[in-house]
């Protein structure tokens, strides 16, 4: 089994068109005709991921952030990117990234994987996305875009849901603004750093947004509108790493495939 033919099967569930201008998913480091003896999958690029991927005998890592989002000019080990690359190629290891297209698709992505936890149903994208133009792409117009809008099987008091998306997203401390003594309905969420769409939550009717990387003067904008929920960025990503392993293991069943046990969350809460 070769990296292409995997490589290809999850661009078919999330081609790199749908990606955002300033990401870079997609192959990043090794040979697409390499054959694959075992598949590591993270969030984040690390050292000790890496490493971890030396010692499980895997020769592709599937991570869901891009090691490199910028033009490395030289490569020195003066930063962890620049060490990851050179442990990554003296042991002839791929390293993979499946971004943004992920999270633009609802098919099966990171947004679909959150709604399905938090028992959020009959939902579309928040900010839609025209389908790709250069691949066949057979997803559904309102499955495909940024974010995510849906409601509640039933009605429940605001606190009630809350409670339920700290234990069910393992969160150990979440920041949210006032709640109202109304039923919440429905329910907006973005992984990652989704701040950029509380507007568009706003104007779609959502009662609360769930996202991350909110800064301090973004929780006044809510305004009564509606309530902001920052669950952490590794916090609300974190499941995609078993998604990606489920996808991955439906399809190929010739190598091992693995989820880092390293946590690489940077944040850590006292």
């Amino acid at each position: 089994m070769r990296i292409k033919e995997l490589t290809d099967y999850l661009e078919h569930i999330a081609p790199l068109s749908l990606q955002e201008s300033y990401d870079n998913s997609g192959l990043i480091i090794g040979d697409a005709s390499r054959e694959i003896q075992g598949v590591l999958i993270c969030l984040d690029v690390t050292e000790a991921v890496v490493s971890e991927a030396i010692e499980r005998g895997c020769n592709l890592i599937v991570s869901h952030h891009p090691l490199i989002f910028q033009g490395i000019k030289r490569l020195t080990g003066e930063n962890y990117i620049q060490r990851c690359i050179a442990l990554a190629i003296k042991h002839d290891i791929a390293i993979y990234a499946i971004h943004t297209n992920l999270d633009n698709t609802l098919m099966r992505g990171v947004n679909t994987r959150i709604a399905e936890m938090l028992g959020v149903v009959n939902y579309r994208a928040l900010q839609p996305k025209a389908p790709p133009a250069d691949v066949a792409y057979d997803c559904p117009p309102e499955l495909i875009g940024t974010g995510l809008i849906g409601e509640l099987p039933e009605p429940m008091p605001f606190e009630d849901f809350l409670h339920k998306v700290k234990k069910t997203m393992r969160v150990a401390c979440l920041k949210h603004t006032a709640l109202p003594e109304e039923p919440l309905r429905i329910v907006a969420l973005c992984g990652g750093a989704g701040s950029f769409l509380l507007r568009t939550a706003i104007q779609a009717g959502a009662q609360m947004y769930i996202s991350a990387d909110f800064k301090y003067h973004e929780f006044f904008i809510a305004d009564g509108k509606i309530v902001i929920v920052d669950i952490g960025h590794y916090e609300s990503e974190q499941f995609t790493m078993e998604l990606l392993k489920e996808m991955i293991r439906e399809k190929f069943t010739t190598f091992a495939c693995h989820v880092t046990r390293h946590v690489t969350n940077p944040v850590h809460y006292l």
